[in-house]
């Protein structure tokens, strides 16, 4: 039979008329052909353990850039075949892996907390904000989304944990939720002072114990995803609206009852409220919390230093100051403390001791405290002692204990 064109087919090696050898067309096996051995498979030798070109003195001395995963590739394979052979250098390898294993520092998972302001400064630097938050209002601002970040980290169980907030006169044991609801309460007051609603709808008590108790007995009663959202909106709204207001809004009094702020000081002590509440639930939970940025402890710090003239000029009409003084008139020289803050965002205050209005200098300074600013904080918020405070103290250490007294009765709850 002819094939395609009428050209008979052709065996292997027939060339056709176009040059181009054709394929090789596969033929029946006999039956016989299955009766063949299968050839034997090849045996390959075994590795040669790598040969070694020093000595044991020199093996030795190479354990310790072993360690530390400095060695060649080459020196390497030497010293862990040596290690299989030798047990004081197997042993010594291990010391040393253990002990590098104590150096190295482990990486946090966690987010940069600082990542969120530098986003926004680098989107604020290519577009400035149309509205823009007051500077005064930024360290809220940053407190609160910092603790409602943190929030998202944390389950049922955590949410469930007793939480306890201390302060200079007593300690409190409240839930997570509880602690929002605390917060929210009394942020209440700086949201009625803008006009807001109080959280706590009206005839709402004004003390800050009284309004905590209304703010967590409601709370119970609600899931943890309500008393958070109501938590941070309430926060976002109080931001929002003072960043309308624009700084025409910044000498608006705040009454807390115990005192009464300008807004622009009520703001910063809040923030201060939420980063010292929102490390107390961290303790509670034994999760690393950053402290604030420098910028921001720079405020906190002097907020503080601001008001202790008047808290130590109440103490001593209480009986409760050591140091004697004399009696110093208004816009007048006195007796001077002079407060040094270590660290990012601390600086240097002078204090009157004897009276507020008196006029301070380093002539008349009559001691000297070094803090750090992380250290004065926890002070001020009441969970250090001045006893037991790492500070450096020169001069009048009845006056030196005195303002540090005096700065941590400015805590509370």
């Amino acid at each position: 039979m002819n094939g395609p064109m009428g050209h008979e087919p052709q065996s292997e090696g027939d060339t056709p008329a176009h040059g181009i050898p054709l394929p090789r067309v596969p033929q029946p096996r006999d039956a016989a052909d299955d009766t063949l051995p299968a050839p034997e498979p090849l045996l390959l030798p075994d590795p040669a353990p790598p040969t070694c070109h020093f000595d044991h003195k020199t093996l030795k001395s190479l354990l310790g850039a072993w360690a530390l995963w400095a060695c060649s590739a080459e020196e390497s394979a030497a010293v862990e075949d040596h290690l299989t052979r030798c047990m004081p250098c197997a042993g010594e390898a291990m010391r040393l892996r253990e002990a590098v294993g104590l150096l190295q520092r482990e990486d946090s998972l966690d987010l940069d907390p600082l990542l969120r302001a530098k986003v926004l400064k680098g989107c604020l630097g290519r577009r400035p904000a149309r509205i823009p938050v007051p500077e005064w209002a930024s360290p809220y601002d940053a407190e609160t989304a910092r603790l409602d970040a943190f929030l998202c980290d944390l389950g049922d169980p955590e949410w469930e944990m007793p939480v306890w907030l201390t302060w200079w006169g007593g300690k409190r044991e409240l839930t997570l939720s509880g602690v929002l609801a605390h917060l929210g309460s009394i942020d209440g007051l700086v949201a009625t002072a803008i006009g807001l609603d109080d959280p706590l709808g009206p005839g709402a008590p004004h003390t800050i114990a009284k309004r905590t108790d209304a703010a967590v007995t409601r709370c119970s009663s609600h899931t943890r995803g309500f008393v958070r959202n109501k938590w941070r909106t309430q926060t976002r709204d109080i931001v929002r609206t003072l960043s309308f207001a624009g700084t025409s809004s910044s000498d608006l009094p705040v009454d807390f009852t115990e005192l009464v702020l300008p807004i622009r000081d009520a703001l910063i002590d809040r923030a201060f409220a939420c980063w010292i509440h929102a490390e107390d639930i961290a303790t509670a939970l034994d999760y690393p919390y950053e402290p604030p940025t420098p910028r921001h402890l720079n405020r906190f710090i002097d907020l503080a230093v601001r008001q202790l003239p008047t808290v130590l000029a109440d103490r001593k009409k209480a009986g409760l100051t050591s140091s004697t003084g004399w009696l110093t008139e208004t816009d007048t020289p006195g007796r001077t403390l002079h407060l040094e803050v270590e660290g990012q965002g601390g600086g240097h205050w002078y204090i009157p001791l004897d009276s507020p209005t008196a006029i301070t200098s380093e002539a008349t300074t009559v001691a000297t405290v070094v803090l750090e600013g992380a250290e004065f904080c926890q002070l001020a918020a009441g969970h250090r002692h001045p006893e037991d405070l790492a500070a450096g103290q020169d001069g009048d250490r009845e006056a030196i204990r005195d303002v540090l007294c005096a700065a941590a009765s400015m805590s509370r709850m």
